[in-house]
């Protein structure tokens, strides 16, 4: 009947787990998406100028 049935079998069984992993990476990416904070930056705080002495 079928002899390469055992050879074939845990190679379906990796691209099996590769497709799940791949698809709970893309499910947890999704969620972190759009549970993620939108909206306006900070207008407060970020960069400040130095004082430079002259040469």
């Amino acid at each position: 009947m079928l002899q390469g049935r055992g050879y074939s079998e845990p190679i379906m069984k990796m691209i099996r787990r590769a497709i799940l992993a791949l698809s709970a990476a893309a499910t947890v990416a999704g969620v972190l998406r759009l549970r993620g904070q939108g909206g306006v930056p900070p207008q407060t705080g970020g960069w400040r100028e130095l004082s430079t002495r002259p040469r």
